[in-house]
């Protein structure tokens, strides 16, 4: 079952993620740590998904898991 777009955006949010901009339905969402990956989530949040969607910000989370995993004194 896919996940609504609120999920995504509670996920985002809680990784650090700030909503930078806002157009109709659609919002770009930021990382300091990521300024390179900006992700644009579009729908409503009552929606389910699109898989690309998912895939995208499962690959950003990821991506900035791997980043802060790096940065940390061994």
């Amino acid at each position: 079952m896919p996940k609504k777009i609120r999920e995504l955006k509670a996920a985002l949010r809680k990784a650090g993620f700030e909503r930078i901009r806002i157009r109709g339905s659609h919002e770009r969402w930021i990382h300091a740590e990521l300024p390179e990956l900006p992700i644009t989530v579009a729908g409503k949040d009552g929606k389910d998904a699109k898989p690309y969607l998912e895939k995208l910000v499962s690959d950003a989370l990821q991506k900035l898991k791997d980043k802060e995993q790096e940065d940390e004194p061994t």
